[in-house]
This record gives structure tokens, sequence and C-alpha cells, in this order.
């Protein structure tokens, strides 16, 4: 919006405002506008829950310690989605229609954990949707995501080809092209494109929100997350960086760095308020919401492959849940004191707050990981 009036409009009447096409410029004025919300509108969005008696209800079979967390207000990931979304709309190219991919498929995650969430505080327990219905929900939001694509690679604006990192000439297609011929079977093309699409969406969502269980942990590593994906998006979409180490360039593609830019800013700005003690928690709404658009973006930006470095903690504590529920199903045993892993090491006598600082040097690690293997190809 502001890219609009600033630059396309005004631009000729006053020449400084040509500083508004460069998208460094506007990613990091997107970046301040999302954390600035954040931490101006957060107290007012935590009273507010509050008032309305939507808390935090602790499940039973949880760490005993986390039982002194009830009541604090939950559903704070609606500040999260607010601060996306307005410095995105306000700062990057509205006519980029990956733009709107990316913020229309997080408000599509977010219903899905409003709904959740809102289930929960209804019914006075730590039980929303049923598992079925949440995936499901995330099934559909992922394959519309997926099909938006398609339609976007048949302008010539995406591909679906993979890029597999460390290895250079090695880019497998999704879209099976000698069945795109056949009348009656030209839509089974597609199929392994969106089953893909839809196993990156729903299993970015779900660990980000399998890593929300302590103050702060799930927000810290967004923040190296987004900052990664901010770099990878960056350089995707400048045509010098991404020919000297041999990206696919996408052009448009450029312009979600504002987007990512804008996420950073979210999750520092909630980190103020869900920093250890908390006083608000996120909620799925903002768990599911963070998870789609970082499984998005990476989507779009070709970098499916690396999305488990980029979000290495959130894919362990994903693991370690499949493992122990894995483990529980076929032995009768448990292989960690509880999942996800974050609690096993609470019931090894670790502190909170080591837990979580230890989290965010591992997410570094792994997201520091991830940058290298740019040109490591």
């Amino acid at each position: 919006m502001l890219y609009w009036l600033l630059y396309l409009k005004l631009f000729h009447y006053f020449p400084p405002f040509r500083i508004f096409r460069y998208l460094t410029f506007r990613t990091a004025f997107a970046s301040l506008t999302a954390m600035f919300t954040g931490l101006i509108i957060g107290p007012l969005v935590i009273d507010r829950l509050r008032e309305f008696q939507i808390v935090q209800y602790i499940r039973e079979e949880g760490p005993k310690a986390h039982q002194k967390k009830a009541g604090t207000p939950t559903m704070g990931g609606v500040l999260i989605v607010i601060s996306i979304v307005v410095p995105t709309l306000l700062w990057a190219d509205l006519t980029n229609l990956f733009i709107w991919i990316a913020v229309l498929g997080t408000c599509g995650f977010a219903a899905i954990g409003f709904s959740d969430d809102y289930s929960k505080v209804i019914h006075k327990r730590n039980l929303g949707l049923t598992a079925r219905a949440k995936l499901g929900l995330q099934v559909l939001t992922s394959v519309f995501i997926a099909v938006a694509l398609i339609a976007m690679q048949s302008r010539g604006m995406y591909s679906t080809k993979l890029v597999v990192p460390f290895i250079k000439q090695f880019h497998p297609d999704l879209v099976i092209d000698r069945l795109l011929n056949h009348p009656g079977l030209w839509p089974i093309a597609f199929f392994i494109f969106i089953g893909f699409v839809v196993l990156v969406l729903v299993g970015s969502s779900n660990a980000v929100n399998l890593t929300d269980g302590l103050d702060g942990l799930a927000i810290g590593c967004t923040v190296i997350a987004a900052g990664a994906l901010t770099v990878l998006t960056y350089v995707s979409g400048h045509a010098t960086f991404s020919n000297y180490l041999e990206l696919q360039r996408m052009p448009q593609v450029g312009e979600l760095t504002i987007f990512c830019g804008a996420m950073v800013g979210a999750a520092i700005g909630f980190l103020w308020y869900n920093a250890h003690p908390a006083e608000v928690f996120m909620g799925d709404v903002g768990s599911l919401a963070l998870g789609g658009a970082i499984g998005i973006v990476a989507v779009i930006i070709k970098q499916e492959l690396l999305l488990p470095f980029i979000g290495g903690v959130f894919v362990i504590e994903a693991l370690s849940v499949l493992l122990q529920v894995t483990s529980y199903k076929l032995r009768k045993k448990r292989i960690f004191k509880m999942a996800p892993i974050h609690h096993h090491f609470e019931l090894m006598g670790w502190s909170e707050s080591k837990i979580i600082v230890r989290f965010w040097i591992a997410s570094l690690v792994f997201a520091l990981f991830a940058l290298t293997t740019l040109k490591l190809r």
C-alpha cells in the first residue's frame, strides 16, 4: 500500500521517494513496523484476552511445574498474525501474487488454530478440535496453496522442480509431464506435487505447534528460522546473488523478503511478552500460522529440502513425538520421559530457562548450517 502510494504514485513528484523501490529498505521497515505493532498493541490484546477469560488450561498429564501457568492469557497468536499481515500489506508490492499466497495461506492456518483454541476456551479444558478435523483442515488449506502454485507454474512464474542441497544438476520435477497430454489423466500428473506440498506445510505447521510448550521457545526459534528464510528469499530473487550461488532465480519471489522480514519483526515483538515468565501464550492460532508461513515460504522459494535445517529444532521436537508414539504402540515402552523432547529435559531437572536458551542456540546452529549450503552445491 505504501509502496503503491509513495513510490508508484508520488515518486515522480518527489524524487527522494525512490528509496521505497528498494527491497532491502522496505524489508527493514516492514520488520520494524511489525515489531512495534506487536509492542504497542500487545498490552491491549493481553488485557482483552484476560477480560474475556481466554486463558490457558493445562493438561493434567503434563509436567507438574506447568500447573502454575494455568490462567495465563492464550490465543496471543492473533497479535502475531496482525503484526505479520499489516506490515506486509503496507510495504509489499500488492500486485505480486506470491505475497497474496503467503498472506492468505498464513491466515488460513491461523483460522484453523483459532478454531482449535476457541473450542478449548469454550469447553474450559485443553481439548480443542479433534485430531482428524484439525489435520483435515490443514490438508485442505495446503491443497489450495498447491493448486495456486500450479496456476503460477502455468504462467511461467513458478517451478515444480526440486532444488536438492549439495547436488547442482539434479532437479527432479514433481509434475509428471507425460501425463499432461492425456485428456483424462492430466490431473494425476499433479498428485505428487500436491502431496509433497501438503506434507511440507502440514509437517511444518504441526512441528511449530509441538515446539510451543515452554515460554518463548517456539517464538525464539521462529525469529531465527524466519531470519534465515529472509536471507534465502532475498538471494533467490536477486539476479547477481542467485547466479553466483547457482540458485534458480525467480524475480517475483524477491518480494516475499518483506513478508519474511515482517515475520521476524512480529516474532520479536511477541517474544517481548512471551519471554519467561510469559504474560501471554500464542496458542494454536499463532503456532499453526507461523509453521504454515515458514512452510509456504520454503515451498515458494524452492528450499523445501533445506527446511529441516532451517527449522532444525522444530523437526527434532516433531520427531521426538513420532518416535515416542511409535515406540509405545509397538513395544509399550517410552523412549523419552515425556514428549515433545523439551519436556524430557524438564523431567531430567533442567530449568525452563536453560532449556529455552540451549534450544535457541541449537536453532541458530541449524540455521547457519542451512545458509552455508548455499555455496556447497
